[in-house]
């Protein structure tokens, strides 16, 4: 056994001495060294990975007592990207909180909506094709021009719980006001399935509202009538509307209750209790009242449930 202690001993310092002098030589540094001498890397917090933006009031709430009045709540931390329509860079962009501002219509958003929502002249429908499904006589004046409008990027957690980023159009006149209700509802997750310009379907406010999209500018009538819309002003806007369907009673004159959207009968029936019912009790209610919308809930000959509009002079 004594034979083995000499060289095993030698074997030893030999592997130190060229520990120590591959260290010198490389100017290398230990873990513990290096997490000293670096850290903010070393000991930060690892990153989430697709987190999702925590609301700072507590979800469910109509508002935050704490928050002093007149003042702004606190941003989230991160948001998901804002749509290619939206122009970020723009001087004229008015920012609210991250992941919620609004700006003057972009080129691309005019070539996006012209002929879908945003009407076009007759002699003018030709060159966009097939794609031009929303059009006027050439000596038609326009009760909205692009200039009225405005883009807004809005947050929103959708029926999954997850966090999305939303588009919409308006009048300038409501922009403010849209900017802070949607800014409250994502403070209190309260959830909305989509929200979607109009023109993803092809103008057709029927199938945006089967598909319970939310929307606001559209260039349209009123739903059998000859008068235009408060949509078609960019005064209005529905919310989760097939469960807060539009209704009308005995609108034929057959006795029977017109309901729309098709499929959404069983929620025309506001005594029930369902999700996503839109009634006085509701945050989204409150909160456009309080911002002086009127509601589609109230009216008499027929209930829009769906339906928030504010006309501004």
């Amino acid at each position: 056994m004594d034979k083995w202690i000499k060289p095993i001993a030698f074997l030893t310092v030999l592997v130190i001495f060229c520990s120590v002098l591959a260290r010198f030589l490389m100017r290398g540094e230990t873990l513990t060294e290096y997490a000293h001498s670096n850290p903010d890397v070393a000991f930060a917090a690892p990153a989430a990975t697709g987190a999702i933006p925590v609301p700072a009031s507590t979800a469910g709430a109509a508002a935050s007592p704490e928050t002093a009045p007149g003042s702004v709540p606190e941003a989230p931390a991160a948001s998901p990207a804002p749509s290619p329509l939206a122009d970020v860079e723009s001087a004229e962009s008015v920012h609210y909180q991250d992941g919620f501002f609004y700006q003057p219509l972009t080129e691309t958003v005019i070539a996006r909506i012209t002929g879908i929502s945003y009407p076009v002249p007759e002699s003018a429908a030709a060159s966009l094709g097939a794609g031009a499904v929303n059009v006027v006589p050439d000596n038609e004046t326009l009760a909205v021009s692009y200039e009225d409008l405005r883009y807004l990027n809005v947050l929103y957690y959708d029926f999954r719980g997850e966090v999305q980023a939303g588009e919409l159009i308006c009048n300038r006149k409501i922009a403010q006001d849209l900017v802070e209700i949607f800014y409250e509802l994502y403070l209190n997750e309260y959830q909305i399935e989509r929200i979607r310009l109009i023109d993803e379907y092809g103008g057709d406010d029927t199938a945006s509202m089967a598909d319970n999209n939310t929307s606001c500018f559209n260039y349209r009538l009123v739903d059998g009538t000859a008068s235009l819309s408060k949509h078609a002003l960019g005064f209005a806007i529905d919310i989760n509307p097939f469960y807060n369907p539009y209704v009308v009673y005995n609108r034929d004159g057959s006795g029977e209750t017109y309901i729309s959207p098709s499929g959404s009968e069983v929620y025309a029936d506001r005594s029930r209790n369902f999700p996503y019912k839109i009634d006085e009790n509701d945050l989204c209610y409150q909160l456009f009242k309080a911002h002086g919308f009127t509601w589609g809930g109230n009216w008499n000959s027929s209930k829009d449930y769906q339906h928030f509009q504010k006309v501004v002079k």
